[in-house]
């Protein structure tokens, strides 16, 4: 049997030809240096006037931040934890049985990021899953590790409701009514990529994802506390984020700069790998629900200032984000509103 992706228990002496990144394309990562300031906002602050305007500030500035104190219980993502390790430590032949590579898949097992169009790989192997509607979704999901659906199931809720009670913290920090955005995205798909990235044998030459922006609207990750492998491109330098204990990191999505008029940004990001160690992360995506046309609010125009996007729908960008490299420029360049 073919093996297609990377979690195979064996480990490579080398890296395959077609991991390398040209020179010019490679992490640096000698030169990245901590980011000393990531915003952490304490979600069970009583003053919200508070938490708003330090959500504001971090949107604005740097399109992520960590919150703690969110509500997400401590069992709830131990257990996740567990489970997603479990998963990837399952033998090489159950796992090939949900491998795809066709993203149109709604449960699928894939590796790198679009192995069909893509000319160099990525070093990760993922668990894609459809979230929402749950009762629609959960038969599709893995049945080993026995308790996965179960676990998972309860993970996704309290996840979900965490990525509403931001968006109306967002909604308000932009002066916006608390349920504008939510209202504005309809009823939202929810997502979610497990990630894995195996000890790789030259990390300094290619990439677990290399830099790029996230689609949607809100990601909510949970990283891994024994290995740290995300990093922000913040002034165009990339700075490592450390794992925070009992944190998630909360990403801006391309829908929610559209929706800011570009007042927030999407953040550019990316993964890197390591020798020694596997590093897992679990992220979860809130998408617009089809329907939405994402534009900019009124209220945000209301000074004569002009849209910066013209109107969309999500499986518009959706597909046009699929057409391409992960790499590539910001897929929202090709919605810039070129009659303002």
């Amino acid at each position: 049997m073919e093996t297609k992706v990377l979690s195979t228990g064996i480990a490579y002496k080398n890296l395959p030809q077609s991991y390398i990144r040209p020179v010019s394309d490679r992490p640096n990562l000698s030169q990245v240096s901590d980011c000393e300031d990531v915003p952490v906002i304490d979600l069970g602050s009583l003053d919200r006037t508070v938490i708003v305007r330090q959500i504001h500030d971090a949107c604005k500035n740097y399109g992520f931040f960590q919150v703690i104190n969110h509500g997400v219980t401590k069992e709830k993502v131990e257990k996740m934890q567990k489970v997603a390790k479990e998963f990837f430590n399952l033998p090489i032949e159950e796992k090939m049985k949900l491998y795809s590579d066709d993203p149109t898949k709604t449960m699928r097992l894939s590796t790198s990021f679009n192995v069909k169009k893509e000319q160099v790989h990525n070093w990760r192997d993922y668990l894609r899953l459809h979230c929402w509607p749950l009762h629609q979704f959960v038969h599709e999901w893995p049945s080993n590790p026995p308790l996965f659906k179960e676990v998972v199931s309860k993970y996704c809720k309290e996840v979900r409701e965490l990525g509403f009670r931001i968006e109306e913290l967002i909604s308000e920090s932009l002066g916006l009514e608390k349920d504008y955005i939510t209202k504005v995205l309809g009823d939202q798909g929810q997502h979610m990529a497990i990630n894995y990235y195996p000890p790789c044998p030259e990390p300094e030459m290619t990439y677990g994802l290399p830099g790029h922006t996230d689609p949607n609207a809100l990601t909510i990750l949970l990283q891994d506390l024994q290995v740290s492998g995300l990093q922000i491109l913040k002034d165009g330098v990339w700075l490592a984020v450390k794992p925070q204990p009992d944190a998630f990191v909360i990403n801006i999505g391309d829908q929610l700069q559209a929706l800011s008029n570009g007042i927030y940004k999407s953040v550019w990001h990316r993964a890197v790998v390591n020798t020694d160690i596997a590093r897992i992360s679990v992220a979860s995506f809130l998408c617009p629900a089809d329907s939405a046309l994402i534009s900019a609010p009124p209220p945000l125009l209301a000074d004569g200032s002009p849209a910066v996007y013209k109107g969309f729908t999500y499986p518009e960008y959706y597909k046009k984000f699929w057409s391409r490299n992960l790499d590539q420029e910001h897929c929202l360049e090709n919605f810039i509103n070129q009659n303002p």
